[in-house]
């Protein structure tokens, strides 16, 4: 997708005084985050990683124009991101960069447009897409397995889906519908049926 970002890692707290920070690396070897060079800010700023040795938990980075620990200490909690052209397309067919699902359209097998995908989740028990009906009600969480999500088209810009395997296995008429806790997603999932992955945040190493 033209103009997406994919977030490969997010800054924790200052480490000592010379402008160190703790980072938390998203991508599928944690190290390969230094490979993918300049990685951007929400907010546009840009940073290069000038060194990066592994910690308990998270790394510890060096971050350029960052030079002591009050510097360090402003950038807690921010995302970094690298431009989605930027990264290998996913090597499997049922692996997808949640900022390549974010935008599609939802229809069923009749056709009839069900929504479109605002957001995926992973609480523990497997990837989620939530939808927001086009009315504009409360958004639905569905599994983003091969059941329900039989058909992904990133570049026409659609998937299909057949709410009626959910309802089925929870004896209902129709989907749930939940409001969202908006949390931290997990780096990758399968689905009950087959394989079907997603890449949140995620780079592959090139």
């Amino acid at each position: 997708m033209a103009g997406a970002r994919i977030c490969l890692g997010q800054i924790g707290a200052a480490h000592g005084v010379h402008g160190e920070v703790r980072l938390h690396s998203f991508t599928a070897e944690p190290a390969a985050i230094a490979r993918y060079g300049p990685l951007e800010t929400e907010d546009g700023r840009v940073f290069k990683i000038e060194t990066l040795r592994p910690a308990k938990h998270a790394f510890v980075a060096k971050l350029s124009g960052i030079d002591d620990r009050n510097a360090a200490e402003r950038l807690a909690n921010i995302k970094l991101y690298v431009p989605r052209e930027r990264l290998p397309q996913p090597a499997e067919p049922d692996e997808f960069y949640h900022a390549d699902l974010i935008g599609l359209r939802a229809f069923d097998r009749a056709g009839r447009e069900c929504g479109t995908v605002v957001a995926v989740h992973n609480f523990g028990a497997g990837d989620l897409i939530e939808l927001q009906p086009p009315e504009g009600a409360q958004t639905e969480l569905l599994p983003f397995d091969a059941a329900t999500v039989p058909e992904v088209n990133v570049r026409g810009g659609t998937i299909v889906i057949n709410p009626s395997s959910l309802a089925a296995e929870r004896g209902e008429a129709e989907p749930s519908r939940s409001s969202v806790r908006k949390g931290p997603l997990t780096r990758t999932a399968a689905g009950s049926r087959r394989p079907r992955s997603t890449l949140p945040r995620k780079g592959r190493q090139v």
